[in-house]
């Protein structure tokens, strides 16, 4: 099952562009360049989708993938 996260490596900035272009099986550049035509065109707009875009998307777990449980 594929998830969107935000890969530690790859990352140019956040790593929004990397984890999109990696979920998306489309090459980051391409992700990143739009997104900068997009952000140019909207004047600005992008930069905040992308913030809330780094807020909202989790970072890649390199650690153990179980879930601590409680008892």
């Amino acid at each position: 099952m594929k998830r969107l996260y935000r890969p530690k490596n790859e990352r140019m900035l956040g790593g929004v562009c990397a984890g999109l272009g990696e979920y998306l099986d489309v090459d980051p550049m391409v992700i990143r360049l739009i997104w900068v035509v997009v952000t140019v065109l909207s004047v600005g707009t992008g930069i905040i989708i992308y913030i809330l875009a780094w807020i909202i998307i989790p970072e890649e777990n390199t650690g153990g993938d179980s879930p601590t449980s409680v008892h």
